[in-house]
């Protein structure tokens, strides 16, 4: 579907982003931009509005402890800038177009389609909203929603209570609250906090508390969770942010995380720091996933980073993880780079598995080259 869905199915136990997050995500702008406040085009609802009274947590604290059948409470906020559509489960592949977001949806899908891919909207103006929604039943809150403010939305017949003039830095904290108490339940799969997670990440002005939950003390889980939102959403600032954890975190798991998070970043800067761990982080494991991802980009600085790292990684497991990197750029150059590994490379588990890989690419090429070999 998008560069985005075939990231996300190419790592192994990625839980992070897409799958398990949240269901019914939708931020498809639609050529205007919805004011300070406004409710997103919620059907089949029994909505009522009303100013915001004290504090948002003692409101929905107090909304909460009232609830008995399922009913749903939302505010618009400020959302981060960026361009990208981020889309309910019944995403329309053919046509890439969202679909009525069905609040009720059990789904937890979350595809996501980059800016300049056809058929994505462009945010006209730089500021926009973004609705948070929460739902309740029986005194609990169990879902927490992400959508625009301009997104078709269906309530499934519940009760909505639409809150004015909620604060952003309120929505941050009250989120807050949501991810930091999942972190003393071991036994829960942290779907809330996640969607509370991804909810702070949209927000306009949250890098501190996306960072804060970066920190090595936190739980690995939290901390992968964040490092991918640092790259996707939080532009330069959040690129500076991951420089400091690939330099710090103690987790390998995190740390490879963190270069599929390099990859999704718009920064020209995320490749040089890509480029750096493969070089340098002290994990085998880690130096061949930012060869992986490095991959993806192409360009000459990232090809020269997996021709070095098959030269002079100390690890074969490396050098073979950066052969298998060749494979993946641009099949013209792809072929001439596993021939001449093949060809010269000292280390015969390199070359074999150039070999390898070549026979994959069904490249008249490679078959020549082969031809040539047994032929010797």
């Amino acid at each position: 579907m998008t560069k985005y869905r075939t990231m996300f199915r190419k790592v192994p136990g990625f839980s992070v982003v897409v799958a398990g997050i949240l269901c019914g995500f939708a931020l498809q702008v639609r050529g205007q931009n919805a004011g300070a406040g406004d409710v997103p085009q919620l059907q089949n609802a029994h909505l009522v509005k009303r100013a915001v009274q004290g504090t948002l947590e003692d409101e929905v604290g107090q909304w909460t402890s009232k609830t008995q059948e399922a009913r749903w409470l939302g505010y618009a906020v400020a959302e981060v800038k960026g361009d990208r559509t981020v889309c309910c489960s019944n995403w329309d592949p053919a046509g890439r177009a969202c679909g009525r977001c069905q609040l009720e949806d059990r789904n937890r899908g979350l595809p996501i389609n980059s800016a300049g891919q056809e058929n994505v909207a462009v945010h006209l103006e730089d500021s926009r909203q973004m609705a948070v929604l929460f739902r309740a039943e029986n005194g609990k809150i169990g879902k927490i929603r992400v959508l625009s403010t301009n997104c078709i939305a269906d309530a499934g017949g519940r009760d909505v209570l639409w809150l004015e003039g909620v604060q952003h830095s309120e929505s941050v904290a009250l989120l807050m609250g949501y991810v930091n108490a999942e972190k003393l339940d071991r036994g829960y799969d942290q779907s809330l906090g996640k969607s509370a997670l991804v909810a702070i990440a949209l927000h306009a002005s949250a890098e501190r508390a996306l960072e804060s939950f970066g920190e090595p003390s936190e739980p690995e889980w939290l901390r992968k969770e964040a490092v991918f939102w640092l790259g996707e959403a939080r532009g330069a600032e959040g690129l500076r942010a991951l420089e400091k954890m690939a330099r710090t975190d103690p987790s390998a798991n995190v740390r490879e995380q963190m270069t599929f998070a390099l990859s999704v970043s718009p920064e020209p800067g995320a490749v040089n720091e890509m480029i750096r761990m493969a070089h340098e982080d002290q994990s085998s494991q880690v130096r061949g996933q930012a060869l992986f991802w490095l991959a993806q980009k192409a360009g000459k600085k990232a090809v020269e980073a997996i021709d070095g790292a098959i030269q002079d990684d100390p690890d074969t497991e490396v050098k073979k993880k950066a052969v298998f990197a060749l494979s993946q750029l641009p099949r013209e150059e792809a072929v001439l780079k596993l021939i001449q590994v093949a060809q010269s490379n000292k280390n015969p588990e390199v070359r074999k598995q150039a070999m390898f890989w070549l026979g994959q690419s069904d490249d008249p090429r490679a078959l020549k080259f082969f031809e040539q070999v047994l032929s010797q």
